[in-house]
């Protein structure tokens, strides 16, 4: 199945250049939740505010390594929240990929 979107996705891992692990452990919650308010449609204000990752910069656990997954889509719709989150990782020396994260398999649809 193709991927339906052009764009890729920033794994920021909480390992250093050096490899050892980042620290605060909740580093990855924190730094999306900084994120949290670019989100499609913006922020939401009454009712419909609540806390929430947005889909461009979300905290991951892969291989029992804390990663937040940024979308590069993110550099289009605000290139300031983009650059703020590439120097975060600058700043504190962890590794970076570049990579596209697929669906787990229960996820995936169905093959005919």
């Amino acid at each position: 199945m193709p991927i339906s979107s052009p764009y890729r996705e920033v794994f920021i891992q909480g390992i250093t250049l050096d490899g050892k692990a980042f620290r605060p452990s909740d580093w990855a919650e924190r730094l999306a939740g900084v994120m949290s308010c670019f989100r499609p449609g913006g922020v939401q204000a009454g009712r419909a505010a609540h806390l929430g990752y947005s889909p461009y910069c979300v905290p991951n656990l892969i291989n029992g390594v804390r990663c937040v997954v940024v979308n590069e889509a993110l550099r289009e719709i605000e290139p300031m929240a983009w650059d703020f989150v590439m120097n975060f990782a600058r700043d504190n020396r962890l590794q970076v990929a570049e990579a596209c994260l697929l669906p787990d398999a229960d996820d995936r649809p169905a093959s005919s």
